[in-house]
Formats: C-alpha cells, structure tokens, sequence
C-alpha cells in the first residue's frame, strides 16, 4: 500500500475505529487532524473530501474514501492479513451485523448534532443518549454471545481469539459509553472484549488519548 492519510479528530468514535483497523494491520499512515469543535469539517477545503463533513476520511495515494464501514471493508480487501472478518459467510454477515448495531443503530443516536436538535436541555440529551446506548449494547451483547457460542469461540475478543471489525467497532462505543457514565454491569462479554482489547498494542496506538490534536491535560479514559 502506497501513501495513506487520515483526516481524524481524536475524540470522534468513527475516527478511532478506522485508527484501530489501521494499528491492527499495522498500516503506517499520516494524520491530519481536523478540529470539530472549531467547524473545520463544514470548511471548503475539507468539504472536497467528505460533502458530509464528517471524518473520518482515508486518502490512499491521493483519493479520498469516505464513511468508516466502507473505509475498514476497503482496508480488509487491500491488507487482508491479520482479517478482520472470519472465512465462512455465515460468519463474516453475523460480524457485520454487530457492526451495524453500533454503526447505524446505536452511535449515531448519540452524536452531537442528534443531541442538540433533540433538546436543549443537557440533562435531557444524557438519558437520551444513554436509552439508545442501553438498547444497542445489550442487543451486541445477545447477538455477540450466541454468535461465540455457535463459533465455539468464546473469547478473549468479541468472536474468538483474534480481533475483529465487531471488536473495531466496539471499542469506540465503550469510551463513549464511559464519556456518560453509563453503568456496563449487564454486559459483561462486551466489557471483557473491551479488556482484552486494551492489552493490545493496537489499542494504545489507536486511543483517543495519544492522537496528536488530544489536549495535553485529557486523562487516559478509565477502565
């Protein structure tokens, strides 16, 4: 792979993912941080890239790929090893859709920009996001152990001993989840699978706190 670029912000979970795709295939990359909180991604310049305003966004060799399913699904097919979907077919849908539990149904119900064009209020904005946060991990937490149980495969990691993109996925949803202090008691497998995660190279690559455009004074987020 040639080249490769990543327009990310440090605390944007569709960012950490594709970072955690990358550090686990071990994919060198360049990052260039577009600040969120200063409206960079609505600017021109980066609107060329992403008519969205969204990161993040991976240039390989100068072209620009957009949304973070189709961005990891893209990695996976150009640096197949290590995988990050399993072989057989039945696998690699139940996968997917523990990605989409969290890619379509649960973190986008707590973005920003959902919150406050629900409510004004903060203390409304937190229960809101932590009903939808509830809802989704107790579904990835069902899903995931019934797919283990089939796999015979019952850990470390999501779905077996190695990482996969339901693990890429899930790690971000985490710290968001903390971010809230929602309580994670009732998922103990997602809990587990997240603890695995963080004894990985991977991981501390790939966390918010280590990217170049994280304040200085930010804490490690807790365990």
């Amino acid at each position: 792979m040639s080249k490769v670029a990543l327009y990310t912000y440090w605390r944007s979970s569709c960012s950490y993912r594709v970072r955690l795709a990358l550090a686990i295939k071990s994919i060198a990359y360049e990052s260039l941080c577009v600040d969120l909180l200063t409206g960079a991604q609505r600017e021109a310049a980066y609107a060329e890239h992403n008519p969205m305003g969204y990161v993040p966004c991976l240039v390989l060799d100068g072209k620009p790929y957009v949304e973070s399913v189709a961005i990891i699904e893209l990695l996976e097919e150009l640096h197949p090893s290590p995988a990050l979907l399993p072989q057989a077919p039945t696998d690699r849908a139940a996968v997917r859709a523990l990605v989409q539990i969290i890619n379509a149904g649960t973190q986008p119900l707590q973005n920003l920009n959902v919150l406050e064009r629900f409510s004004g209020d903060k203390a409304a904005r937190t229960e809101w996001a932590r009903h939808y946060m509830r809802r989704g991990l107790a579904a990835f937490e069902e899903l995931a152990g019934r797919h283990a149980e089939a796999m015979g495969a019952p850990g470390p990691f999501v779905c077996g001993h190695a990482p996969s993109m339901a693990d890429v996925f899930l790690v971000p949803q985490i710290y968001n989840a903390r971010r809230f202090d929602l309580d994670l008691t009732p998922y103990p497998r997602i809990v587990r699978a997240e603890a695995a995660a963080r004894e990985t190279p991977w991981f501390a690559a790939a966390r918010p706190e280590a990217q170049p455009d994280a304040p200085k004074d930010v804490l490690p987020s807790a365990t």
